[in-house]
């Protein structure tokens, strides 16, 4: 097997694609990471914007948690009527555009591919982060560590759904255990200590604040706050990647995923209460994730410290596999409708949407280049897709139950439609309260998806109406094809492509560049050569046709040739026939052939219709290129 095929596994066949389905637990690691890892960055980008209200801030955080709980569980029972009313997945693309509309399936659609994008760079900075926060002589390696770890899950994701799923199991439930532990142990102390509980560690001081917090500032925290949510959705949209009963087993991961996140989220706000544990400025010297000052705080700086931190950044970092999983199957049935190119529709090597996962890998690259890793700087751009895709699946599950009715439709419009406005509201508090620190970014982009998208389905309509017919017809052949044929000198290849032009039984016509007049000795002695051959064959003898060029240019001559053969046979179909060296090595084809790409491009960009491109390939020996240009 070669280097690739280790890499990313054997090929799969199509019959053994149920062997890749996931069951509840390995669910929960390919579809969870994202929202349980969520639960390190949420409060943290809560208490982030807090900061400047220093320890009087530490009062509402309580509040704010339970307030994000609270709107967690309306998504959670409205995902739960998602997948039992579209159980082929898509979620919110899906619902919205077959309640709401193609358009507004277009806007949930680009919003789902945003938020798994920046999902990723979220996820992996955020891990990294935590890593930095315990070995700090780290963070002037934090863009390329990012990298690392990006690498690593497209790699992963490439050999399959279910074999990331049993990868990753390990790690999730690590950090489950260890913040589990940590917010047990930290619960147990506060009651014996009557809520102000020792710390076992230094915790960072909190700035002097004001002793009164505005509504402003409290409503920009739950915004921060509401990236805890995202990723609930993740679960929705591959429901197909679960094993039978599909619904049954992706509701029972979705509740999973939401039981230990909220458990995590309103046990983590107890404990920052309780320690007076505030946050730190991502981004500058003696940075600390909360996550790390409430797990030294709790247990010390010990052996289970860093188990802990190093089980965080693990599934921080590997959050970003639960985009792998979504992204690819969105984008997939996006280009199933024409809304993106089809390419995305087409399942590789592992079975899976091997284009949307490397494309996902490339602009999260983009992306972390270009904020340097730092999860502070991503957090602004990261919650309005989320929240878009929610609120449109929900009001699309408002219109569908009204359309469908059945038993307790009633009560599900009546879910949804609230978890509709929740989302809405959110929604546009987010933007609001983030416009100026780079929400606006995420407007512009998510519009210039839209249009991107509408613009590929107007394009793959317009060739539908171009090239479509209703019964197969040939088309009237009054006289055989010309065919022509550029040749540069005589060698295996070209020999090749001459004799399979005659044996089509066409007008041959051999092409030829003169660039001085001492070519024409060689021109007479070429013609021979080919009266001599055709007599042996028993064949039309080719013509031999000299193309003059006074600049010493090859392929502008030949394409002008080729457009006046076309023009002065208007009944005749023309084909152009370009022999060609195939290397035996990869890296050796730039050395080949680099005319004849260019005359082909020319040819296949310039609108002829009636011109048929050829390759005629010559394979080279592997041991080395003993022929020259054709």
């Amino acid at each position: 097997m070669s280097v690739f095929g280790r890499l990313l596994g054997r090929r799969l066949a199509t019959t053994e694609e149920a062997k890749e389905l996931v069951g509840v637990p390995d669910g929960v690691s390919v579809f969870g990471l994202d929202a349980l890892g969520s639960a390190a960055y949420g409060p943290e980008a809560a208490l982030t914007v807090l900061i400047p209200a220093g320890i009087f801030g530490l009062r509402f955080i309580l509040p704010i948690s339970l307030m994000i709980v609270g709107l967690l569980l309306l998504v959670y029972f409205s995902y739960r009527q998602t997948i039992d009313a579209y159980p082929s997945g898509g979620g919110a693309y899906v619902v919205a555009g077959e309640n709401l509309g193609k358009n507004a399936g277009v806007v949930a659609g680009a919003a789902l591919m945003l938020d798994y994008l920046l999902n990723v760079c979220v996820g992996i900075s955020t891990g990294i982060g935590a890593l930095v926060s315990a070995i700090p002589r780290l963070q002037r390696f934090t863009l390329v560590l990012c990298l690392g770890v990006l690498a690593l899950l497209v790699v992963t994701n490439l050999r399959g759904v279910r074999e990331s799923g049993v990868l990753w199991r390990v790690p999730t439930f690590s950090f489950v255990m260890c913040l589990l532990i940590v917010i047990a142990v930290g619960l147990a102390k506060t009651l014996s200590h009557h809520g102000a509980p020792p710390s076992l560690q230094p915790i960072p001081p909190p700035i002097a604040g004001p002793a009164v917090v505005s509504i402003w500032l409290l409503l920009r925290s739950f915004a921060s706050g509401c990236t805890a949510l995202t990723g609930v959705e993740a679960v929705s949209n591959g429901v197909q990647s679960f094993e039978e009963p599909k619904k049954k087993n992706a509701k029972r991961t979705l509740s999973v995923i939401v039981f230990i996140l909220a458990l995590l989220l309103a046990g983590l706000a107890i404990l920052v209460h309780a320690y007076k544990i505030t946050a730190t400025d991502p981004g500058r010297a003696g940075y600390q994730s909360v996550l790390s000052i409430v797990t030294s705080a709790v247990m010390g700086r010990g052996i289970f410290y860093y188990v802990t931190i190093a089980s965080i950044l693990m599934v921080l970092s590997l959050s970003a596999n639960t985009s792998f999983a979504g992204f690819p199957r969105v984008c997939g049935m996006i280009a199933d409708d024409s809304y993106l190119p089809k390419a995305f529709s087409l399942r590789g090597r592992r079975l899976v949407y091997t284009g949307g996962v490397v494309v996902l890998g490339v602009l999260a690259a983009g992306v972390l280049v270009m904020f340097g890793g730092v999860t502070d700087r991503l957090i602004p751009l990261f919650a309005i897709g989320a929240f878009l895709a929610f609120t449109f699946s929900q009001a699309g599950m408002v219109q569908h139950w009204r359309r469908t009715g059945g038993p307790h439709s009633r009560l599900y419009l009546s879910i949804n439609a609230v978890g509709a406005v929740a989302t809405g509201v959110t929604t546009l508090l987010v933007f609001v309260a983030k416009f100026t620190s780079g929400a606006w970014i995420t407007l512009a982009v998510l519009l210039s998806l839209i249009l991107l998208m509408r613009g590929i389905h107007h394009h793959y309509e317009e060739v539908a109406a171009e090239i479509q017919v209703d019964t197969i017809a040939f088309e009237q052949v009054d006289e055989p094809p010309l065919l022509l044929l550029p040749v540069a000198r005589w060698n295996r290849a070209s020999v090749t492509a001459l004799t399979f032009a005659c044996a089509l039984r066409g007008n041959v016509r051999v092409l030829h560049v003169q660039c001085d007049s001492g070519d024409e000795e060689d021109m007479e002695q070429w013609r021979r050569m080919l009266k001599q051959a055709a007599e042996r064959s028993g064949v039309a003898t080719p013509e031999l046709i000299a193309v003059r060029s006074d600049y010493r240019a090859i392929t502008g001559p030949l394409f002008q040739y080729v457009l006046r053969a076309e023009h002065e046979n208007p009944r005749r179909s023309v084909a152009v026939l370009f022999p060609e060296l195939v290397a035996a090595r990869w890296y050796q084809q730039a050395l080949h052939n680099y005319r004849a790409m260019l005359l082909k491009a020319r040819l296949f960009f310039g609108g002829r219709r009636r011109v048929a491109i050829v390759n005629i390939p010559w394979q080279l020996s592997k041991l080395g290129d003993r022929g020259g240009e054709a």
